[in-house]
């Protein structure tokens, strides 16, 4: 009887001691965060071969570099809209902008140049109503804050400090002037600060240092710092150019010199930064984001051609990769190892992330999934959900009504013109050069079927058909 009791003893503490192990090495994969602080920086336009770290050899930004370095880098990162409000609404909520028909940049007015269809009826605006990123880190006592470009609406129940940013700094007069601007700080009452007095990126990354140093040091902090460059018009400091001029013929004009400066002010301003983190003891408990709203523009708008988006296919305002593919750079010291990854992501994926990494509360709304499992254990995961873009309008980058979907490595590009589709495997062909509708048929299929049914389950707004007045009735199968 001692015998047996001693045996059940014995193996009720291998028991113990394996479950003690798993969880040792559980919390080893998703490390304890002590709720962390999230500083997530926004550039506003910035495409996906813009830095040294995504193949630029023109651009200098050696702040950006060392985050690459020793952070996570993601190949295949998305914005969920190619155009810039749509993207930001559906990162700040985790919701597809396609469910609440905000689906164009908002006063976007380009008319149809076509004689099939009118852009679709859209919302102009994030609802007051829709539930933030913000007000739910606020609710788990989170400080938030939120500077520079917003571009959600100018209502006061659109306004950042009414969606949950206790300390706003947000751009609300002539924000493409980078020396002629206003800005309004927490409320409509008060009167611009600093207008003009500095370079807009400069001064908005003074704020960020400001909100740094006022903050509490007993709570964690959201800072959403979203630089408005660089986004047209091409407008860079004098001081910063001089060095890209030297070297532009020696690449044969490719590059824009001017452009590449102003994203250099950017990279400075979070080389200052990093340095108030380190100088507050933040550093190691700070998980830093940085991407961009969508692809870069690679036509002259509003002045000469800022960017290019070699191999990618066209820019901002379609839905071929040079308009959605966008760099994505994750860091957190001793937390998040070195790396690079090509699991397919879309800024929808924030949202269930912080919620696991902040404790915030789960949305059954939320159209994306958590990238923790990518950032701590698993960087050659493949992702088992497909991601879908939807933009029913002409854009003023030349592009025309689609719709897409990635699922794998494939893509699906749906032309609501006409109806008809395009099929690529972005693995061997990330260009967008050779369409397998053809060759491909069954999964050309099955990807429009998905597609069809994220449409309807979305209840998305179509464009309107010039013959009926109504939106389009699309197709069941494919042309």
């Amino acid at each position: 009887m001692e015998t047996t009791s001693y045996s059940i003893r014995k193996s009720i503490g291998n028991l113990c001691l394996i479950w003690a192990l798993f969880t040792s090495l559980k919390s080893q994969a998703h490390p304890e965060t002590s709720r962390p602080n999230i500083l997530f920086i926004l550039t506003d336009d910035l495409g996906y071969t813009d830095l040294p770290s995504y193949g630029n050899p023109f651009q200098e930004s050696p702040h950006l570099d060392f985050l690459a370095k020793n952070g996570l880098k993601f190949t295949d990162a998305y914005s969920s809209s190619p155009v810039c409000s749509p993207s930001r609404a559906g990162l700040l909520t985790g919701i597809h902008s396609t469910r609440f028909h905000l689906t164009n940049f908002i006063a976007g007015n380009r008319k149809a140049d076509t004689v099939a269809i009118d852009p679709a009826i859209w919302n102009p605006f994030l609802e007051g109503s829709q539930l933030t990123l913000a007000e739910l880190f606020k609710e788990k006592g989170y400080q938030t804050a939120m500077i520079g470009k917003w571009h959600l609406g100018n209502q006061e129940d659109q306004t950042p400090w009414a969606q949950g940013f206790d300390f706003t700094r947000m751009i609300g007069k002539n924000g493409l002037d980078y020396y002629h601007y206003g800005i309004f700080a927490d409320s409509y009452q008060r009167e611009f600060l600093d207008s003009g007095k500095n370079y807009l990126t400069d001064q908005l990354t003074s704020y960020a240092l400001d909100f740094l140093d006022q903050k509490s040091a007993k709570t964690p902090f959201f800072l959403f710092l979203s630089y408005s460059a660089p986004h047209v018009f091409v407008v860079p400091r004098g001081d910063k150019v001089s060095k890209y001029l030297r070297k532009y013929e020696q690449f044969e004009g490719k590059y824009n010199p001017y452009y590449a400066a102003m994203i250099e002010s950017v990279d400075d301003g979070i080389g200052l930064i990093l340095e108030k983190l380190k100088s507050q003891g933040l550093d190691k408990n700070t998980l830093i984001i940085f991407t961009s709203d969508n692809g870069g523009v690679g036509l002259p708008e509003l002045g000469p051609t800022p960017t290019h988006l070699d191999p990618l296919r066209k820019w901002k305002g379609h839905p071929y990769e040079g308009g959605i593919r966008v760099p994505l750079i994750t860091y957190w010291p001793d937390k998040i190892a070195p790396g690079v990854t090509a699991f397919p992501t879309s800024n929808l994926d924030f949202a269930p992330t912080f919620a696991e990494l902040a404790g915030l509360t789960p949305q059954k709304s939320w159209d994306g999934q958590s990238l923790s499992s990518v950032l701590f254990e698993n960087r050659l995961a493949t992702r088992e959900k497909a991601m879908y873009w939807h933009y029913p309008h002409f854009s003023n980058q030349l592009g025309k009504p689609a719709a897409a979907i990635r699922l794998g490595d494939w893509k699906l590009i749906l032309h609501y013109e006409n109806q008809k589709a395009e099929l690529y495997h972005l693995k061997i062909d990330k260009s967008e050069t050779n369409d397998l509708k053809s060759k491909e048929p069954q999964k050309a299929a099955e990807l429009y079927a998905l597609l069809l049914n994220w449409l309807e389950d979305t209840k998305a707004n179509l464009p309107i058909s010039k013959a009926t007045g109504k939106p389009i009735i699309l197709q069941r199968t494919l042309n």
